[in-house]
């Protein structure tokens, strides 16, 4: 139980202690009647007592009108024998004891413990740690040296982002190196990424390096339900840092109270705004904060304040990107020092098949593997594990227990060996990596492709296959079929919108020509785009629309040539993925050539493991190979090239967008 759970606790006690006292002194007694001793005994000898209680000198009861009394004797020896006579009950008590203070304590006990209430009211005001009514304090953990274990050596595949920081830790550590030829030491750092590129990880390793204290915050710590809070803690949070200057502030997630100001829907005076101007304050306002070194995240810096943006307060933005292929390969390394391989373990070939991956998606993908290794009961990680987790993360996980009927297969079968039947005809597409008919994930089927290269920009040509790609699915069931279904919906829906930007974002219509049209709307509140300004006219519109419909029959008129000329292969895949459910490039390769695959037999046995007693070229020998050096692959691909398209493009630059354009990803629940 924390503080605040313990302070609440104390405060219901209290309060309902206020409450039974309050109820039990609040009440007075019943009013009594006071008699004269002389009136006692003529009231006793009319028989208008039957019971008194003798208590001392002091005499009490009740008359029959149920009337209380109260009188006094004055030490009468022959009262209790009037009372006997006249037929009176007598109770005698002792007189009671207790001293004057103990009456006037009673009295008093309600008074103080309201001032005692009251009292600890306004300590608990004034407090701070993380009492009941502490809100202004900040929340900021402190983390030192030895609570903190990742280091620099810990964080791969940034290289760049990695030197600014360590260059503010060297800073620190040594001020004169830079000072003497009249340098600064920044005021803020900014890491800009996308999630999961290891930007907290960069902030953690500067905790554990920096040597001078690290205070850790997150942006949605500084939100609370009253008013002025926010403000309040940027101010004892920066408080705390010019105590304890030179030192380090991390901020996670600082578009939580960073973003753009404006009128919009949280009005002008939120407090929201209130917390932002504080901060602008404090990182470079009036007072000089030397030595207190601001460093904030953020995935979203588009919606960030530009007076946050400036020199002076943050004088760096650190880009902290998606690994290539060499910073992958060193991520692998980092994260599986904590496993154990088995020899023929490639890293490096892991690392070519995983493109767009971040640091987050592949110590997932490590993890991925040890967990299937452990169910297999194996004792090292080899590469069918890893091959496992990266079908699983890029694919989806096998829904074996879904039931298709006979007809469902088929489709599914002729749509995905469309897919990967044209990827493998057009030259310059994705080399296919897998195609499956196994439900995975959302979709019933998956054509997989994998690039062989990073990817920056994407020309014409290239998006004009892509898309061909994408409808060859649909066409596959138009030819074979003469049907339509549901299942290309996410196709048709991914080619429209790449159609859309390559004629309104690239400029790549030759009737267009390079123009960008349709502006978005940015609303800064709500943090994503919601809005779609036309800024054309009705004819443009028109001709916008033209140009979508071109390019999708274009590659669909493609798509639909590809297939009927090779429509023997088209089946020979079909059948084969009915046959094995799942097949590889490689295995695509071996059908457009008329050959036929190795029996199953071979695909599926069981690998030898050394321990058993053979070689690893024996192993090997066994085992299907499913990983193919990719020179292999692309010069058996030059073979069974097709003619390109009809006109060839000139290369154009395009905007890296590849959530558009990477065939891996998953369809809807319908079939890829």
């Amino acid at each position: 139980m924390n503080n605040f759970s313990k302070n609440l606790l104390l405060w219901a006690t209290i309060s309902v202690v206020m409450v039974v006292l309050f109820n039990m002194f609040s009440h007075p007694p019943a009013p009594e009647q006071r008699l004269s001793y002389s009136e006692l005994l003529t009231r006793v000898r009319a028989g208008e007592i039957t019971e008194v209680k003798v208590q001392g000198q002091r005499i009490q009861g009740v008359l029959l009108n149920e009337q209380r009394f109260v009188s006094f004797n004055p030490n009468d020896p022959n009262l209790v024998q009037t009372l006997l006579d006249n037929n009176v009950r007598v109770v005698a008590e002792p007189e009671d004891q207790s001293p004057w203070y103990f009456t006037v304590l009673i009295s008093w006990f309600p008074m103080l413990l309201l001032i005692g209430v009251w009292i600890f009211f306004m300590r608990q005001m004034q407090s701070g740690g993380g009492r009941a009514m502490s809100f202004g304090r900040s929340r900021a953990k402190m983390l030192s040296e030895e609570s903190t274990k990742v280091t620099f050596e810990d964080v791969a595949g940034v290289d760049e982002a990695k030197e600014e920081l360590m260059e503010v830790v060297d800073f620190l550590r040594e001020p004169k190196k830079f000072t003497r030829l009249g340098g600064r030491i920044p005021k803020g750092v900014l890491l800009v990424g996308s999630p999961g590129t290891g930007k907290t990880l960069l902030a953690r390793a500067v905790a554990g390096e920096a040597g001078v204290p690290f205070f850790s915050i997150s942006g949605s710590d500084f939100v609370e339900m009253f008013v002025g809070v926010g403000a309040a803690r940027v101010r004892d949070l920066f408080t705390q840092g010019k105590k304890n200057a030179p030192c380090l502030i991390f901020i996670d997630e600082i578009d939580a109270v960073g973003r753009q100001r404006g009128a919009g829907l949280g009005g002008g005076h939120d407090e929201r705004e209130q917390t932002l101007n504080q901060m602008l304050v404090e990182m470079d306002g009036f007072e000089s904060n030397e030595g207190v070194i601001l460093i904030a995240a953020t995935n979203r810096p588009d919606v960030l304040d530009p007076a946050l943006l400036r020199p002076g307060r943050f004088d760096r933005q650190v880009v902290v990107p998606a690994p290539d292929f060499r910073g992958r390969v060193r991520i692998l390394q980092v994260h599986a020092k904590r496993t154990p391989l088995a020899k023929g373990v490639d890293l490096e070939s892991l690392a070519k098949g995983t493109p767009g991956m971040s640091g987050a998606d592949l110590e997932n993908l490590v993890n991925e593997a040890a967990l299937h290794a452990a169910r297999q009961g194996k004792e090292q990680l080899d590469m069918r594990d890893f091959e496992e987790a990266k079908d699983k993360l890029l694919m989806g996980k096998e829904r074996r227990s879904m039931i298709l009927s006979d007809d469902e297969k088929k489709t599914t079968a002729y749509h995905e060996a469309g897919h990967a039947l044209v990827a493998r005809l057009l030259p310059g597409t994705d080399p296919i990596h897998k195609v499956s008919i196994i439900p995975r994930g959302m979709a019933l089927g998956v054509t997989m492709q994998l690039p062989d290269d990073e990817r920056h920009n994407y020309s014409r040509s290239y998006l004009e296959k892509t898309l061909a790609v994408l409808l060859a699915g649909r066409v596959a069931e138009e030819i074979i079929f003469d049907q339509l279904t549901t299942g290309a919906g996410n196709d048709i829906e991914r080619a429209t919108k790449m159609s859309r930007k390559m004629v309104c974002q690239w400029g790549m219509s030759d009737a267009l020509g390079p123009l960008s049209l349709g502006e978005n709307n940015d609303h800064v509140f709500l943090g994503r785009e919601i809005g779609h300004q036309k800024d054309y006219s009705e004819q443009t519109a028109q001709m916008i629309d033209s140009e979508i419909k071109a390019f999708v029959s274009r590659a669909h008129a493609k798509a639909k040539q590809l297939l009927e000329k090779n429509i023997d292969s088209l089946h020979a895949m079909a059948n084969a993925l009915l046959e094995r459910e799942t097949i590889t490039g490689d295995d695509i390769t071996l059908l457009i050539k008329g050959e036929s695959l190795p029996p199953m037999s071979l695909v599926s046995a069981k690998p030898v493991r050394k321990d058993d007693g053979a070689s690893p070229e024996t192993a090997s020998a066994t085992e299907h190979d499913y990983e193919k050096a990719a020179e292999e692959k692309g010069a058996e691909r030059e073979k069974t090239e097709s003619e390109n398209f009809a006109k060839p493009s000139d290369e154009k630059d395009g905007e890296d967008d590849p959530d558009e354009f990477a065939l891996e990803e998953p369809d809807k629940p319908k079939r890829s």
